[in-house]
């Protein structure tokens, strides 16, 4: 795409959380080559899930801008884990975890990158090939007092929990990774900032010229809380089934759809809209991105006729076999066996005290309720989720 550099400044600023700096940006748009713009990946998941997509659509606005993408997969650093934003140190990933990961995280990572204007390297190309000696240097360059300012470290250490050496290892490696491809710019999440600020370090001492950092907002996952993560639970990933994606972002909350909708779609949410037909749009364009228009066509009408009340009946629910008995068991029961799905008696007491289940339309709200059931009932458990009595 041919752009001017303050118009592709413009562009590329929309939805940036910090860079440093815009001037420095602009000037490297200025030179009239490709931008090599680094983002490193540790596949510690085969996964990849919404969270991942905001820094991978900014990578490919890049890409359409001219610029060439450098996908650093660590295998070296995967296997130490980004301490990050973390309470607790990673679990130890073997390298045939974390290569198997990479297979699996590079098909996914192609359904938003241009692969043409993707360079791929593993930075244990130049990690294994390090002595203890050159090891120790490159620690040299950096300062404890340094790696503690970082607010994760000082927090786990005000709290009395560990923080193991190999950890303090990680910015160390991440800035070196900078060095070894000649990064112009470096894209990461916002807990990323200490990392990337030492790769500029070591390429200034190297001779090389600074990379820009440039950062992107976290997502919050569907709790509306904790940033989106697997560990956590609460994710979408892009390679699920379309159901499974529709449903999770059916279930978010009003005040998290404002928030997707900027960070995954590029625009806010209409003023006025219909929050539930808000939510239904957005669900529809995410599997359109990572299915397929016809796909996404399907699954909203699907949606349409599982949770209308007036076509619920005529959706392809699961079967779902209950004697008569009190509604909390059966609530239990049928998402332990249609949903795969573990709720104590708590949840299921307070679903059935907020409305959410429904047998054929009418609200059960007494969880002291025993049911009388017959086959061919629509037994609803919540926003997204309905089993038909057998």
């Amino acid at each position: 795409m041919d752009m001017q550099p303050d118009e592709a400044l413009a562009l590329l600023k929309s939805g940036a959380a910090q860079i440093i700096s815009e001037v420095e940006l602009r000037e490297k748009l200025a030179l009239g080559r490709p931008l090599r713009v680094k983002l490193g990946v540790d596949p510690t998941s085969p996964d990849i899930h919404l969270g991942h997509s905001i820094v991978l659509r900014k990578l490919r606005q890049f890409q359409d801008l001219g610029h060439q993408a450098v996908l650093i997969i660590g295998d070296f650093t995967g296997m130490i884990g980004d301490p990050s934003g973390r309470s607790t140190t990673r679990p130890h990933l073997t390298h045939k975890e974390v290569l198997t990961n990479a297979e699996s995280y590079r098909e996914q990572a192609f359904k938003i990158l241009d692969p043409v204007r993707t360079e791929t390297v593993c930075n244990g190309d130049w990690f294994r090939t390090m002595s203890f000696e050159e090891v120790i240097r490159l620690n040299s360059r950096v300062t404890l007092q340094q790696i503690l300012q970082r607010e994760d470290f000082r927090e786990r250490i005000d709290n009395r929990q560990a923080v193991r050496a190999h950890e303090i290892q990680y910015p160390i490696m991440q800035g070196w990774d900078s060095v070894m491809v000649k990064a112009d710019v470096e894209l990461g999440g916002t807990d990323q900032l200490f990392n990337i600020l030492v790769g500029r370090d070591f390429q200034k001492e190297e001779g090389q010229a600074q990379q820009v950092v440039f950062l992107l907002p976290l997502l919050e996952g569907l709790d509306g809380s904790r940033k989106m993560s697997k560990s956590f639970g609460n994710f979408v990933g892009v390679n699920e089934p379309a159901a499974e994606i529709f449903g999770k972002l059916m279930s978010i909350s009003d005040e998290l759809m404002e928030r997707y909708y900027p960070l995954l779609l590029g625009r806010p949410v209409v003023a006025g809209a219909n929050p539930l037909e808000a939510k239904k749009q957005l669900a529809f364009e995410i599997v359109e991105t990572y299915h397929s228009a016809a796909i996404a066509e399907k699954t909203l009408g699907e949606w349409n006729a599982r949770f209308s009340k007036r076509r619920l009946a005529d959706a392809e629910l699961p079967e779902f076999a209950a004697r008569d008995e009190n509604v909390v068991t059966i609530v239990i029961a049928a998402y332990g066996h249609a949903f795969a799905t573990a709720k104590s008696r708590t949840e299921a007491s307070r679903l059935i005290k907020q409305g959410s289940v429904q047998l054929d339309g009418k609200k059960i709200v007494d969880p002291k309720t025993v049911l009388s059931l017959r086959a061919g009932q629509i037994l609803r458990l919540d926003k997204t989720r309905a089993v038909q009595i057998k």
